[in-house]
């Protein structure tokens, strides 16, 4: 298991979180999504043979929200 943390542009409503964290959740190699408002970071724990950190990455963007890493 690996764990990534990504930050995200300034998250403006909480509801932002579930979306984000649900979404990553449910890809097929992670663990488990933490979505940190205040900071605006996602963090990540997942299996790297079958997820990589580029494909969490382009999925939160597909969610429309810009990650900065």
């Amino acid at each position: 298991m690996e764990t990534i943390k990504l930050q995200l542009e300034p998250l403006t409503c909480p509801s932002c979180i579930k979306k984000i964290e649900t979404k990553i959740g449910k890809m097929e190699g992670v663990e488990e999504a933490k979505v940190l408002f205040n900071s605006s970071k996602v963090k990540a724990t997942f299996n790297s043979d079958q997820v990589s950190k580029d494909q969490i990455a382009d999925t939160i963007e597909k969610l429309g929200y810009k990650v900065l890493h």
